[in-house]
């Protein structure tokens, strides 16, 4: 057990300001269940309020699959009342769900299809691997692609996503496409895992609360008009360097 918990569907380790997080469902090409959408809802409390933590770092198990979406093979229990009903994103979700600003690296393997959008839509940095795709299969099996569509249009181009969405699993954009898009920041042939530790531990040795007024400044700015999000810049930097705490993890660079 670490200083965020234990679980069942996911592997959690903490060192040196950097919590990996690994998918660890490969039998199912890590689909989220009910018991890991259980899992996260208290993983990222645990993440943001965990001081020892600065940098979450999720990849998955396997070479087939980050994560293929929903398991539609596992028991989904919940009220048929419609106006009820919770999007298991969410949970899923560290910004969207939990106001966790400490910053997100993916590093995405295999397929990334439908719901692993509810992690990538709100990754700081996304590292790929050359054999990476990435792909919406909702309307292919016919239902409307939402959240996942509306969250990437925060990222990339709103032709580029309703590419992916209207032509479901037929269009697959490849890793060398994501990055042309913007999707992901970096591809790397060889060391994934490596790679994305480095990057980091090179982030968790910043000041943490200049780091997470940055990720909050910027992710909450793309909610607001342009003039609002400068008249309300200046009282991040001012909280953060009123409450400066000093690097205390530093390890190589990125």
């Amino acid at each position: 057990m670490t200083a965020l918990g234990s679980y069942e569907t996911i592997d959690v380790a903490v060192e040196g300001g950097v919590a990996t997080v690994t998918l660890d469902r490969p039998e199912r090409m890590n689909a989220f269940d009910p018991v890991m959408v259980a899992e996260f809802a208290r993983l990222w409390p645990a993440v943001r309020n965990e001081d020892d933590v600065r940098v979450v770092v999720l990849r998955a198990a396997g070479d087939r699959a980050f994560c293929a979406g929903m398991d539609v093979k596992a028991s989904w229990d919940g009220t048929q009342n419609p106006w009820a009903r919770q999007d298991p994103g969410r949970a899923l979700s560290p910004k969207w769900g939990h106001q966790v600003w400490k910053p997100l690296v993916c590093a995405v393997q295999g397929m990334a299809a439908g719901g692993a959008f509810y992690w990538l839509n709100e990754a700081d940095l996304i590292l790929a691997s050359d054999d990476a795709s990435f792909f919406d299969p909702h309307v292919s099996f016919g239902m409307a692609a939402a959240p996942g569509p509306i969250g990437l249009s925060r990222r990339i181009g709103l032709s580029a996503v309703l590419e992916m969405t209207l032509l479901g699993k037929d269009r697959r954009i490849d890793a060398a496409r994501a990055l042309q898009l913007g999707l992901v920041t970096e591809v790397v042939a060889d060391g994934l895992w490596e790679r994305a530790d480095r990057i980091a531990h090179a982030i968790a040795a910043h000041d943490p609360l200049a780091v997470q007024g940055s990720v909050r400044a910027v992710w909450e700015g793309l909610d607001q008009p342009r003039t609002t999000a400068l008249d309300r810049s200046l009282g991040y930097s001012q909280l953060a360097a009123a409450h400066a705490v000093a690097p205390t993890h530093p390890k190589g660079t990125a």
